[in-house]
């Protein structure tokens, strides 16, 4: 089990370094559009099973619209988006569902898909698209994957009192403080390797919270899975389940440094 994650690890990470320094953001936007749409499939697939409904192929076609958005960010106001998204999926409804009494809880399932998966995930479109965003998406993604792998090994081999057992049985406290504490040493490493314009209480700051935030996230995908009664997105990725359970962390981080980040600058502190 664990060298099959590794394996899928030393395949992935090659391949997305290179699309990162070697490819222009065009291609991450690529990258990005095409795993919203795995990942909201696999949502999806919580409700519906292995049906793909229309109610499937609307939520896609509006998750898609909405991570072209955020790459031709100015083009599009946010009130408008969402404005379309709720407006196309009423009107679907209207005319197009058979049962009415499933309507509220398909609105919502569709809805929600669209928020939680290219919503949350766009924003690493944006932080892409900012002054040194190959560096921070690197940096994204070695202090969120850092974190996941110290809560998994932490949790392995010292994890004895158990976290939230009702969302997620395996998870520890033993884990999230191997997370957290792997988490804001990656951060440091990163500041060193990829920013070096970071000062050092904010590496500290972000691997702090990218550390929280990345391990909330990834029960809040348990606990949509243990709600749905399933045990993994997918079979996609060997060893890791689906696309979902490895992006579940990012999905709250990514927005988490995009703001940080921001704050950081109307503050009159350009960090990056």
């Amino acid at each position: 089990m664990r060298s099959n994650r590794l394996f899928a690890a030393l395949i992935f990470i090659p391949v997305f370094y290179i699309i990162i320094r070697h490819f222009p953001p065009f291609v991450f936007f690529l990258f990005v559009s095409g795993s919203i749409l795995i990942g909201q499939y696999e949502f999806y697939r919580f409700y519906y099973g292995k049906a793909m409904p229309p109610q499937i192929i609307l939520g896609l076609s509006l998750g898609l619209f909405l991570s072209v958005s955020f790459y031709l960010r100015g083009h599009f106001s946010h009130g408008a988006i969402v404005t379309t998204m709720i407006i196309s999926i009423m009107t679907y409804q209207v005319f197009f569902k058979k049962e009415i009494k499933d309507g509220l809880v398909d609105s919502a399932i569709i809805l929600f898909g669209v928020i939680y998966i290219s919503w949350l995930m766009s924003h690493l479109i944006l932080i892409r698209n900012s002054i040194n965003g190959g560096s921070l998406i690197l940096f994204l993604f070695f202090v969120t994957w850092g974190c996941d792998a110290g809560a998994y090994y932490a949790g392995t081999y010292l994890g004895r009192s158990k976290l939230s057992p009702k969302i997620s049985p395996n998870k520890t406290i033993e884990g999230t403080i191997g997370g957290l504490a792997v988490s804001i040493i990656t951060a440091v490493a990163g500041k060193s390797w990829l920013l070096q314009s970071l000062s050092v209480r904010d590496a500290l700051t972000i691997g702090l919270f990218l550390g929280t935030l990345g391990q909330l996230g990834d029960l809040a995908e348990s606990l949509l899975k243990r709600s749905a009664g399933v045990k993994d997105s997918s079979s996609l990725i060997p060893a890791h389940g689906g696309l979902l359970d490895k992006v579940d962390s990012l999905l709250f981080t990514a927005p988490a440094l995009y703001y940080y980040l921001l704050i950081r600058e109307y503050a009159g502190s350009i960090i990056v």
